[in-house]
Parts: structure tokens; C-alpha cells; sequence
């Protein structure tokens, strides 16, 4: 499994207006690519900056290609993103998911 980690930063102002921005229009487009298998999106606040993760599962790198396209590493934004974030970082993170706990039923 591949845990890939995008960041992103907006302001505090914006931040609960982003959030909703992420729930109601990133998350559905993660969630319909096949090979999606989770999304988490994180919010820190530092000061006036909000900062954002979106922590993504997928099954495969053919996954990940079938949401960002043949260059992997690189960030995927909407045209929306524009309207709230204080710049745009080009490329996310990749992690080989190496253990994990779930709860016990």
C-alpha cells in the first residue's frame, strides 16, 4: 500500500471555508478513482496560517496514476485552490505503508 501526503496552506480566515472545500469536492474525487482505498485530512493551526495534510491510501502506483497522471509525485489542485491557498507546492510525499493497527472488534 502507498500512503501519499499532500500539504497545503491557507489562511486562518479561510481555513473552516477550505475545509468544507476539501469534504464536499477533493474527497469525492479521491474517493472515485479506483484504488483509492482511504482519505484523512488533517488541519493544524500555527498563528493566522492554517495548514492542511490530505493523507491518501492507494493500492497501487497504477492507482495514484489513475488520480494524478503519469507523474506521480506531482501535486494535483482543482481551480478552486486558487481562491485559498498561499501557494502551491509542486510535488506531494510517497510512503510504502509498512505496518498498521486497526482496532480490535
Amino acid at each position: 500500500m502507498i500512503v501519499r501526503i499532500w500539504h497545503g496552506r491557507t489562511t486562518r480566515g479561510r481555513a473552516d471555508e477550505y475545509a468544507r472545500f476539501l469534504a464536499e469536492r477533493a474527497i469525492p474525487d479521491y474517493r472515485s478513482v479506483a484504488g483509492n482505498l482511504a482519505v484523512d485530512v488533517l488541519r493544524r493551526d500555527e498563528g493566522e496560517v492554517a495548514h492542511f495534510l490530505c493523507v491518501t491510501r492507494w493500492e497501487s502506483e497504477a492507482a495514484i496514476r489513475g488520480f494524478a497522471g503519469a507523474d506521480l509525485l506531482r501535486a494535483k489542485y482543482y481551480p478552486e485552490d486558487a481562491g485559498y491557498l498561499l501557494e502551491f507546492e509542486p510535488e506531494v510525499q510517497h510512503y510504502e505503508l509498512v505496518a498498521r493497527a486497526e482496532p480490535a472488534d
